[in-house]
């Protein structure tokens, strides 16, 4: 069983070494793309709320 697991960690860090990791500035602007992205969809399932919440109020108050 720790034989085994010594070699999974041992095949992990060979992988580990083959990642591209993204410079800090990639990083920053796929976070940057992330948040506008989010806090766009929000403003647009706010504002989609907001209108079947009014239209349904008009709707049951008949």
């Amino acid at each position: 069983m720790v034989k085994k697991a010594m070699e999974f960690l041992g095949n992990v860090k060979v992988e580990l070494k083959k990642v591209t990791w993204p410079s800090k500035r990639d990083g920053y602007g796929s976070t940057l793309a992330v948040i506008v992205l989010v806090l766009g969809v929000t403003a647009f399932l706010w504002g989609v709320d907001k209108l079947l919440s009014s239209a349904i109020g008009v709707i049951l108050r008949g």
